[in-house]
């Protein structure tokens, strides 16, 4: 860990549908709900101060995303708000840090709705599949882009 990283924020805002983590077709989005799960982030990257936010509120995620000012990355999971939701997409374009979105499941192996996003083209970045890993990747997808500047 360096000085930079000791520094580091980060936020997570999840949308619609993410708060059923744990319990909502777990053979898909697995058995671990997203506050245990957080918990684990936490310990792992104690020297990174990390808030989340989840809201199913198209209005509370685009004025979150809009105002998150003092973050050096942001992780986007906007759950089925990427295939449909341009005011999602208008918010992270306001942003002045980098957006990574992730996706629990793999959308390319899903249904072809889950195939189109609305957001991934305004986002540094874009993970799928890992499960609920790929929140970590992203962490360290922003703690690299932040240690390179790239």
């Amino acid at each position: 860990m360096n000085k930079d990283e000791q520094h580091t924020r980060i936020l997570i805002v999840n949308g619609v549908n993410l708060s059923h983590l744990g319990t909502r077709e777990t053979n898909i989005y697995g058995h671990i709900s997203f506050e245990d799960y957080l918990s684990e982030l936490r310990s792992s990257y104690s020297y990174i101060h990390i808030d989340h936010i989840q809201s199913d509120l198209i209005d509370e995620l685009c004025s979150t995303l809009s105002n998150a000012t003092d973050y050096d990355g942001i992780i986007l999971n906007a759950g089925a708000y990427t295939h449909t939701c341009l005011p999602i997409a208008d918010a992270i374009r306001t942003t002045s840090c980098p957006v990574i979105e992730v996706h629990i499941s793999n959308l390319f192996g899903r249904e072809q709705y889950r195939r189109e996003s609305t957001t991934s083209a305004h986002c540094a970045g874009f993970i799928c599949g890992f499960g609920l890993d790929s929140y970590r990747l992203a962490i360290e997808a922003i703690l690299q882009r932040k240690k390179t500047g790239y």
